[in-house]
């Protein structure tokens, strides 16, 4: 059953061409051998009817005469007459009178035929067992009667013979006629089949993308040609691919664009290029492949083009996504995440692939995703969104995230999934809370100022009077002990005053040109002496270029001195080393300098408030915890910043301890070569 439909096209158009032919063979070669058996039968009938009334005519005068011997060669001149098998005459009593057997007669034929009963001629099919033959009897009369009656007997074996002929002539030419009708349609198969092969080949080739091909001959008038037409912005222009009658919009005033193809073609069959290039339904259908490979060409381009620019957008989307530092993440309905940004996957500790498809319970720790789902269910129900600040506690830390939360529609309007966005605002919180502090510093020097001018006359009233009342009394006595006591208080009392100014920066500030080195190396002869009886040894390394800055030698004096102390406080009763170390950075127009000592160091937690007024980490009784808060606000009045590191960073080249050495900590104050005065001018 499968045989059929694999067979090739031309084998099954000749298969059907001899189909037909052979069973129009069939059917006719029988009707054809029926028509010329009768044809030929009813001729031998009239041929053996004429030899037997001619003979029966020729017999009159020999049966009057009784002229045997002539009637015998009247009879036996008819047995040479080809299919003639006998003949005999009989008088009018039925005696035979003359016959052509060779043998004795055959008793039984005389009485196998007769005359009709009309008395004329009569016909008689008979059959001796091996052959077959008519008999003609056919009476002998003259006017006054019957003479007698002629029989002939005419074999059947030549109208046979003819018949036979007749048919095998048929049959030959029907073989003829199908050799040659197949060996024809094998040539129209063969063309036939060679353009549809064409056509299969071209379908091939489209299917793995070559669109370039053509498949229709390419010859032929064009109808720009045909016309001299000179409107080159008709698309049919210039078109070498796509006859005129398949492209839209063409500007031939003949054309019907406005109606679909089928009516536009009907408009096309007057016209003279429709008629000089129209071809058969192979040709119809090999332009038709022609312009749909066009076709698809130009389609695909355009979905390239679309994909490339949709590419490209995805691309600019994603290194946008990625590259903000927002946790960008998109739920459907069933919130299930179906995208994300790399913030996001790197926040859950996951690859991008590997959010799609979960859910908050499977990234997130069970009282964060409970909070996440429970907001997401509420937006998905309400349709409101959500702007608001979180904070996260983690593993020793805490964050603060802004949280917006929005729904996202689909065509008609339904909640299609939820779109959200966690910003991390630590750093903003940490700014605000600086901020705050440094609002709450800003009014506390205000309040410490107005409290240290208040108090700053009276302790010096105090001060004056604790000295004038120490002459009056005795030295060694109780009284002048106590009057001692009473003036060192007095003196911690105005050092604290003063360092109250100097935090509220209240005091007057006389800025020079000074060189930075002797500044350094002046604070240091002033404290010397007094760190060796704490068996502190302090060393300098200067850069011996003189760097010359514009500050106030006094105040930088200050802040060296507090700078000293607190290292040489940082270290135990068996002392050590500080170090410091100035060096000139002419490109970047600083001058910088290190305050580094090999005492216990400051824990990280500390570092980031030791420059809070009244903030200390020495014993109660040992510090105001002004000193650091002063000598930031000196600094930042010159322009140039502090920084503290602790331990001591790798490389820094601390000499070797005397004493028992800790982490250490370092100072680091950097100041500018040039000074930027209040009306705007730089002073040098």
């Amino acid at each position: 059953m499968r045989l059929f439909p694999r067979l090739r096209f031309r084998n099954k158009l000749n298969m059907g061409m001899s189909a037909i032919l052979i069973v129009m063979a069939l059917l006719l070669l029988p009707m054809v051998g029926y028509m010329s058996a009768n044809s030929l039968v009813e001729e031998s009938k009239m041929r053996g009817s004429s030899l037997a009334t001619s003979l029966a005519v020729r017999a009159v005068d020999p049966i009057l005469a009784r002229d045997f011997l002539r009637l015998k060669n009247m009879v036996d001149e008819q047995s040479r007459v080809e299919d003639i098998v006998y003949a005999f005459v009989q008088d009018k009593s039925g005696h035979v009178m003359a016959h052509t057997f060779q043998r004795r007669f055959p008793v039984d034929l005389l009485t196998a035929n007769g005359l009709a009963e009309d008395g004329k001629l009569h016909i008689q099919l008979l059959e001796d067992g091996s052959r077959r033959m008519y008999d003609f009897a056919v009476p002998v009369q003259v006017s006054d009667g019957q003479l007698g009656v002629v029989r002939i007997g005419l074999s059947t074996a030549r109208i046979n013979r003819s018949v036979q002929h007749q048919i095998t002539l048929m049959a030959g030419l029907f073989a003829g006629a199908l050799i040659i009708a197949t060996s024809i349609g094998t040539y129209f198969a063969r063309r036939v089949t060679v353009r549809l092969g064409l056509l299969r080949a071209h379908a091939e080739e489209m299917l793995t993308g070559n669109l370039n091909i053509q498949s229709s001959p390419a010859g032929g008038v064009h109808c720009w040609e045909r016309r001299n037409c000179e409107l080159t912005e008709c698309p049919a222009h210039g078109e070498t691919r796509r006859r005129c009658w398949y492209i839209a919009g063409t500007m031939c005033p003949d054309c019907d664009n406005e109606s679909n193809f089928q009516c536009r073609l009907q408009s096309c069959r007057v016209c003279s290029v429709y008629r000089q290039n129209a071809g058969d339904e192979i040709q119809d259908l090999a332009e038709t492949f022609d312009v749909m490979a066009v076709s698809l060409k130009t389609h695909i381009n355009e979905l390239r083009s679309a994909d490339r620019s949709l590419r490209d957008q995805q691309r600019l989307m994603r290194t946008i996504l990625d590259m903000t530092p927002d946790r960008v993440s998109l739920m459907d309905a069933t919130m299930r995440y179906q995208a994300c940004n790399k913030g996001f996957a790197d926040s859950v500790g996951v690859s991008i692939a590997e959010v799609v498809g979960k859910t908050d319970f499977d990234l997130f720790y069970e009282g964060e995703a409970e909070e996440r789902h429970m907001a997401a269910r509420d937006i998905l129900q309400s349709g409101r969104r959500i702007d608001t600040q979180i904070q996260i506690k983690g593993e020793g830390s805490q964050r603060w995230f802004h949280v917006v939360c929005v729904p996202v529609l689909d065509a008609d309007g339904r909640i299609d999934g939820l779109l959200r966005t966690d910003r991390d605002i630590s750093d903003i919180k940490g700014y605000e809370n600086q901020l705050i502090q440094a609002q709450k510093m800003e009014s506390l020097g205000l309040l410490a100022g107005g409290v240290a001018h208040e108090i700053n006359t009276p302790l010096g009233i105090i001060l004056g009077y604790s000295q004038l009342l120490q002459e009056d009394v005795d030295a060694g006595g109780q009284m002048y002990d106590d009057l001692v006591i009473i003036e060192k208080q007095t003196k911690v009392c105005k050092k604290i005053v003063a360092d109250l100014l100097g935090f509220s920066r209240q005091t007057d500030s006389a800025k020079r040109e000074m060189c930075f080195n002797n500044s350094v190396l002046e604070a240091v002869s002033l404290v010397r002496h007094t760190f060796k009886l704490d068996k502190v040894n302090i060393l300098t390394e200067m850069d011996d270029r003189y760097p010359i800055i514009y500050g106030d030698p006094e105040k930088l004096k200050q802040v060296w001195i507090n700078l000293l102390t607190n290292a040489r406080d940082a270290m135990g009763v068996d002392g050590g080393t500080i170090l410091i170390r100035t060096k000139l950075d002419t490109p970047a127009g600083i001058v910088s300098v290190w305050v580094a000592d090999c005492g216990v160091g400051i824990s990280k937690d500390k570092l980031k408030n030791i420059f809070d007024p009244f903030y200390s980490t020495k014993a109660v009784g040992q510090g105001t915890g002004l000193g650091l808060s002063v000598s930031f606000g000196i600094i930042e009045d010159h322009d140039g910043e502090i920084v503290t590191m602790s331990p001591l960073p790798e490389g820094f080249g601390f000499p070797e301890c005397d004493g028992a050495c800790g982490p250490g900590t370092v100072f680091e104050i950097n100041l500018p070569l040039d000074h930027q005065s209040r009306d705007g001018s730089t002073e040098a």
